[in-house]
């Protein structure tokens, strides 16, 4: 069983090179798709990826 990495708010947003209110923005808009654990929200590894792959189509992810 392969388990998927979830990223932190924070995590995301120095991935991303944005504010943590940028990701929680996306988040809340649905653009970026994330889990909520309590009160904290974790972000899937392919959500990061398929929402700069929307934003950017013409780039491929090397990851």
């Amino acid at each position: 069983m392969v388990v998927e990495p979830f990223y932190t708010v924070s995590e995301v947003a120095l991935m991303m090179r944005v504010s943590r209110m940028t990701v929680y923005r996306l988040v809340q808009s649905g653009a970026l798709d994330s889990i909520r654990f309590g009160r904290s929200y974790r972000v899937p590894k392919t959500a990061i990826e398929q929402y700069l792959y929307s934003v950017n189509p013409e780039r491929q992810s090397t990851a």
